[in-house]
């Protein structure tokens, strides 16, 4: 059956995707539709989704735009590689989930027979293992949990003192309006920077990961660090910092 090329419009409604973000692919060369109405109209083809397929399946995995766009731009870029990549962390968070049920089950258990343990301890750890354990691999936790006996006890305590303190006076410029290109403001993003060195130890795919998560959890992440307001506007405004000191150094 032959496959009619959609419009933008059509393309959107029939992914779940967003018109601005069909847009902004097109601008940045990531996936540029094969077709144009008479009138100028975008109209992508069946090559143009196996393509837009390929962005989303890279994006799940962690990968930045920018890094998504070289890599299909490779001329020995096998689209099967995409999809088997992204299969295999599809079972690596199944098994993460079927080991989080058994968690929970236990818990549960616990709960019903001891009649002193505080509740809501238990579901503060749960909402924490779901949290973290759906945006690491395996093998990123087992890193992780390297990283922080490598770190010590004493140099974590210090971190997670330190965050607080750094996130109110990033939220402070913020609110004052101050912008992220400003030498205050990259000061902190320096100290920022430092601390997820620290945590991620230098690997480019836990930190990513984390990027993700604070994009998708970042006022949980924010709360849970003592900061009530919403996270995720704090960190667009830090990673503008981030971006701006990356460039100058």
């Amino acid at each position: 059956m032959k496959f009619e090329p959609l419009k933008v419009g059509d393309l959107a409604k029939r992914t779940g995707l967003t018109v601005r973000t069909l847009h902004h692919y097109d601008e940045i060369g990531l996936l540029r539709p094969s077709l144009h109405t008479d009138s100028g109209h975008r109209l992508y083809t069946g090559k143009d989704l196996a393509r837009l397929q390929q962005v989303l399946s890279l994006r799940q995995l962690g990968f930045s735009l920018d890094e998504i766009r070289a890599c299909l731009d490779q001329r020995d870029f096998s689209p099967i590689d995409v999809i088997e990549l992204h299969c295999a962390r599809l079972r690596e968070q199944i098994s993460l989930q079927a080991k989080l049920c058994e968690r929970l089950t236990w818990i549960a258990t616990q709960i019903r027979k001891a009649g002193d343990v505080s509740a809501d301890d238990f579901l503060k750890t749960i909402e924490e293992m779901a949290m973290i354990e759906s945006y690491y691999t395996p093998e990123q936790l087992e890193y992780l949990r390297k990283r922080k006996e490598e770190v010590g006890d004493e140099r974590i305590q210090q971190v997670q003192e330190e965050w607080p303190r750094l996130i109110a006076e990033v939220r402070a410029e913020m609110q004052k309006g101050t912008s992220p290109q400003a030498p205050e403001v990259l000061a902190l993003a320096r100290r920022w920077q430092g601390l997820i060195n620290e945590f991620t130890g230098g690997d480019p795919g836990i930190e990513r990961s984390l990027g993700q998560l604070w994009k998708e959890q970042g006022d949980n992440l924010a709360a849970k660090l003592g900061d009530q307001n919403d996270g995720r506007e704090l960190f667009g405004y830090i990673k503008q910092a981030l971006g701006e000191l990356n460039k100058s150094e």
